[in-house]
């Protein structure tokens, strides 16, 4: 009953933030026998007590002592220590254990404490540490296929896929334990690719920003309530001529529904899941049914009335369906974390079914204050403050920042719980009625100043900065202090692949808490340039990084290249404090004037969004079976933007004429369309720079000339494969013009 009571504890820990202690590895996947394996533990703070290592064999726990060897007997690993900085647990070669999964689990305990009751654990639940080793197991197993000693779906790199939420070993639709994912047929390690629908109507979902937040705790304060965005837009062909025609309220309804991802986790309610309903009355100052949204909106069970489907409305200034203001939170229905939980989204005509997409609904609680505010921590350790003593760190960290703002601001919000911390900052998010800030709000600053430049100007006794600044400080030590990112990725997608962090397109805490003026072109409807940046609108743009094409963008000693040096790595000049955004003079990839990405529509009145995933989460993400890419293999049967004419367009309906060669997205020319790779020589001596845009000028390729998927194309002598990722070259099939 012990161990099992132990594996619950495991399942609920593995959603939380560790205590003090960091359980690392150099790399998790093994190959070799001479590979070490080997793990360390990093005290961020002292731990005073009994250190347990434990690991599962055969479905049965079993302790570790130093050598290392193994016990059924419950014993410490170290006992009666005190455990600061790095401490190393042990180094051995992995050739001395058949191949398999190996979980390790490490606690430290109050001394002579039994380590399988949680009460015993320092930091309670959250003093749970995990890895997860895959010794000997093939590259289909063990999933790192980028050879960076961890599974490509390892995104904190603890070992366990991030679809193996009870931190077993396996993936949670791998019900048989072989290592591989149910549907995996044919054993390759990959979900099998669904095929995309042929359905003359085609449903493209997005969420606008890529991740939403909201607090696990709203009793004492709260910065965001839970709230989730959905936009839709339906596409039905012509039977006439098989042209794509976008759809409207007058034609079709469209609406949202839970469905499970491909590990078996699905998301239809969040009644239960938070205490925002119990507070809503304080922070808001309105009473919600349990379920109901600030906006009106319900998770599809949770609806009193209609529970089920539930409706999009149509924007007519978008030209897009919305849903916002979905209360979804990030516990499934299993009750296990799921920061990527999807919905699918269904057209329909007078009730007769269209057409449908999942779509991811992101969202996150990992947004909170506990590594400076927790109480002994550098923001909660002033002897003379009464600092708040509450097993709940949540609870605790948000009692400390109440008393230290009443000590430093002379308020009494310990009084006025809970608080809602935009009704004096105010914040963009909240702003439901888009009435601007309201009373006191003109007065201080905004809830983004308060944070991002309040923080980033704290200084030491030495003037050092107490949270690094600039735009060479890592994320771990700045953004994901408090936002998102440590275990949830925000940030992820093919930017975050190509090795971006939010400083290459934001800048440090000073520039996004506007403590320098923006610069002329800085402000989005150029309005606000020098002043302070308005959160939420004054954001980075596409064409500040993509400035052109590879023979018109932009050059200067200013700018900072990317590889290519066709595209920036950074949205703004260097030496600019202010990190204002670049405008690009060639409009080839820029968004729509004066508006954001996330609003911007561009070929056929199509959102951005739909076709390049959401902003923070553009397509491709790196893990093959994550669900953002789930949505883009729906509509085109493989990962990436939205290239596939077919996806919208009838296969072979495209005219292909000197007016019309070059006016898909970004002046594309029609792709996998067998008259264009017959045809295509004679258009270039039409406009040999129009080719050159892409294919360089010497038409070897470049990045912006890539693969979308493998193919095989009639060269003029034989057949050529063209594999995805490679630049397409002119003289991969015949002889350059």
């Amino acid at each position: 009953m012990k161990s099992k009571r132990f594996i619950l504890l495991l399942t609920i820990a593995a959603a939380m933030p560790a205590w003090s202690g960091e359980l690392y590895t150099s790399q998790t996947v093994l190959e070799s026998d001479n590979e070490p394996l080997e793990a360390k533990v990093k005290f961020n703070d002292p731990e005073a007590g009994d250190l347990y290592l434990a690991t599962r064999l055969d479905g049965k726990l079993l302790f570790l002592t130093p050598g290392p060897s193994l016990t059924d007997s419950i014993v410490p690993f170290s006992a009666n220590e005190t455990f600061q900085g790095d401490y190393p647990l042990f180094s051995i070669k992995a050739g001395v254990l058949p191949a398999g999964n190996y979980p390790l689990y490490q606690v430290v305990t109050l001394p002579n404490g039994d380590p399988l009751n949680s009460d015993n654990w320092i930091g309670g639940s959250e003093g749970l540490n995990f890895l997860n080793f895959s010794i000997g197991l093939p590259k289909a197993k063990h999933g790192d296929f980028n050879g960076d000693g961890f599974a490509d779906d390892d995104r904190n790199h603890d070992g366990f896929a991030d679809d193996d939420r009870n931190r077993d070993g396996f993936h949670d639709d791998d019900h048989n334990q072989d290592g591989f994912h149910d549907d995996d047929r044919n054993q390759d390690g990959l979900h099998d690719n669904p095929t995309p629908s042929d359905s003359s109507v085609k449903v493209l979902a997005f969420n606008d920003s890529g991740m939403r937040c909201m607090d696990r705790d709203f009793s004492i304060s709260s910065i965001l309530p839970p709230s989730n965005v959905v936009n839709a837009q339906v596409i039905k062909r012509s039977d006439r001529d098989g042209l794509p025609q976008l759809l409207d309220d007058s034609q079709i309804e469209v609406r949202y529904s839970a469905v499970k991802d491909r590990s078996g986790s699905i998301n239809s309610s969040s009644a239960d899941k938070t205490g925002f309903w119990q507070h809503a009355v304080g922070l808001f100052g309105v009473e919600l049914p349990p379920g109901e949204s600030l906006t009106g909106l319900y998770m599809p069970a949770d609806h009193p009335q209609t529970p089920g489907e539930q409706p999009l409305h149509y924007n007519t200034q978008l030209k897009w369906f919305s849903a916002e203001g979905i209360p979804i939170t990030p516990i499934d229905d299993a009750g296990q974390t799921n920061p990527y939980p999807m919905l699918r989204i269904s057209a329909y005509d007078k009730g007769e079914f269209l057409g449908t997409i999942d779509v991811v609904v992101p969202v996150s609680n990992e947004v909170h204050c506990q590594n400076c505010h927790a109480s002994g921590k550098m923001a909660a350790n002033a002897s003379e403050l009464n600092w708040a003593t509450d097993t709940d760190l949540e609870i605790q960290t948000k009692k400390n920042i109440l008393l230290l703002h009443d000590q430093q601001h002379k308020t009494d919000l310990q009084n006025s719980t809970p608080v809602l911390c935009a009704s004096c900052h105010y914040s963009p998010a909240l702003d439901l009625e888009k009435t601007g800030p309201q009373g006191i709000q003109k007065q201080i600053s905004t809830h983004s100043q308060a944070m991002h430049r309040f923080h980033g100007e704290l200084l030491d006794a030495e003037g050092n900065h107490i949270i690094p600044t600039g735009t060479d400080v890592p994320v771990e030590q700045s953004c994901y202090n408090c936002h998102p990112g440590k275990n949830t990725q925000c940030h992820r997608g093919a930017m975050k692949t190509s090795g971006f962090e939010c400083t290459a397109c934001h800048g440090d805490l000073l520039a996004v808490g506007g403590k320098f003026p923006l610069q002329v072109g800085g402000s989005l409807d150029g309005q606000n340039d020098d002043h302070s940046r308005r959160p939420w609108t004054d954001l980075p743009r596409c064409q500040s990084c993509h400035t052109g094409d590879a023979v018109s963008h932009l050059t200067g000693e200013d700018l900072v290249f990317y590889q290519d040096g066709i595209r920036l790595a950074q949205a703004y000049r260097i030496g600019d404090p202010s990190a204002s955004p670049i405008l690009s003079a060639n409009q080839r990839f820029a968004e729509n004037r004066r508006t954001l990405f996330k609003n911007s529509k561009g070929h056929g009145g199509i959102a951005c969004e739909g076709c390049h995933g959401s902003t923070h989460a553009i397509w491709p993400d790196a893990n093959a079976n994550s669900n953002d890419n789930f949505t883009a293999i729906q509509l085109q049967g493989h990962t990436g933007p939205i290239i596939e004419c077919d996806t919208c367009h009838a296969p072979g309906s495209l005219p292909i004429t000197r007016e019309t060669f070059n006016q898909g997205p970004h002046g594309m020319h029609p792709v996998n369309d067998s008259r264009w790779n017959e045809d295509h020589e004679s258009f270039y001596f039409m406009n040999k720079t129009q080719c050159k845009a892409c294919h360089g000028n010497d038409l070897e390729g470049t990045p912006l000339a890539k693969m979308a998927a493998t193919r095989t194309l009639e060269g003029d002598d034989r057949p050529v494969t063209l594999k995805k990722g490679q630049q397409v070259s002119c003289d991969l099939c015949h002889k350059k013009p």
